[in-house]
């Protein structure tokens, strides 16, 4: 089976880790994940402590393997991440900013850190922070980044990172992507698109049947974004989301100046807690054109490090060094 020293640091059997997804519910997700042998992620965003512990017990009760639990700067709930270190979960994972204190305190806590970074300024950061993991994602990813692809991005953080892993997440939705990424000096991969089309993940199966019909044109970076995301807690942070295209984004996106964030804001929020998200800001990257079905998450790890194998066993038998092709 395919391993890197990612699966060392984190105590998983695969280089994959499930993305978090923000506020949407996703324990069975990431359970289904963990058991895989790769490392699912619980998001917290918007969500009441209390639902956050519930959550985390339940997620407890399906495996007894390594989890992450995600925070973000758009905001940081501070009783949130407090619960967290409480929780002490074998990781938390971090994005949209670099945190040093906050490393230093789940370091205290003896809990890994898993830091996403969209450019390379980022990475420099993080290695100064002391992280444990650099997830580089591209542009191509859904939900909140940056705009650097993950071709270009890659590459740039490995060589930076001084020896930290380094994930590549952006694009990603196969085996062959997992090849590529370890190509490029990445330690694993971070799949997010490809597993909200999973048979254990909370969403309307309308939002995963846009997923399998999408084509890659199909998502845009939302320009306009400030207008009805949550704020930024801390100086710094910065975003550029990629969604499918609803009536309510195209309406943002042309006339921003018509959104009225007071208002577009807690209605999104309203939406996501009622499962209803999708009809507003329905979070997707490029890879969609990737997805053809809705598997079980299980299946889906289990193929991508199938495929990532066939994949770099081709790559080798097609090339001989020193030999003209």
């Amino acid at each position: 089976m395919l391993r890197t020293r990612l699966c060392d640091v984190l105590g998983i059997e695969v280089p994959v880790i499930g993305a978090p997804y923000g506020p949407y519910e996703q324990v069975d997700l990431a359970a289904a994940v963990c058991r895989a042998g790769a490392l699912g992620s619980l998001g917290t965003a918007v969500r009441p402590v209390a639902d956050l512990r519930r959550q985390w017990a339940r997620m407890r009760e399906l495996t007894d393997r390594p989890f992450a639990v995600n925070h973000t700067l758009r905001p940081l709930d501070e009783e949130a991440f407090q619960a967290t270190l409480d929780e002490r979960p074998a990781a938390i994972s971090f994005h949209l900013g670099v945190p040093d204190d906050l490393v230093e305190r789940a370091h205290d806590a003896g809990i890994r850190w898993i830091q996403q970074v969209m450019d390379v300024r980022q990475a420099e950061q993080a290695v100064r922070a002391g992280v444990d993991v650099i997830v580089a994602q591209g542009g191509e990813a859904g939900g909140q980044g940056g705009e650097v692809a993950t071709m270009v991005l890659v590459p740039q953080v490995v060589d930076v990172a001084e020896g930290i892993p380094v994930v590549a997440a952006g694009g990603i939705a196969d085996g062959r992507g997992l090849a590529a990424a370890l190509a490029l000096g990445a330690q694993g991969v971070s799949i997010g698109t490809r597993l909200l089309a999973s048979t254990e993940m909370n969403i309307a199966e309308e939002w995963k049947n846009r997923i399998v019909a999408a084509e890659a044109r199909d998502t845009v970076k939302l320009a306009h974004s400030d207008r009805f995301m949550p704020p930024f807690s801390r100086p710094g942070g910065y975003a550029f989301p990629r969604s499918l295209r609803t009536p309510f984004l195209e309406e943002a996106e042309a006339h921003p100046e018509r959104v009225r964030p007071a208002e577009a804001g807690p209605r999104i929020v309203a939406a996501v807690l009622s499962g209803r998200g999708h009809e507003f800001l329905p979070f997707t990257g490029q890879s969609a054109a990737l997805v053809h079905d809705v598997l079980p998450a299980a299946e889906i790890v289990r193929r991508i490090v199938d495929e990532a194998e066939t994949a770099l066993r081709r790559a080798a038998d097609a090339y001989t060094p020193g030999t003209a092709h």
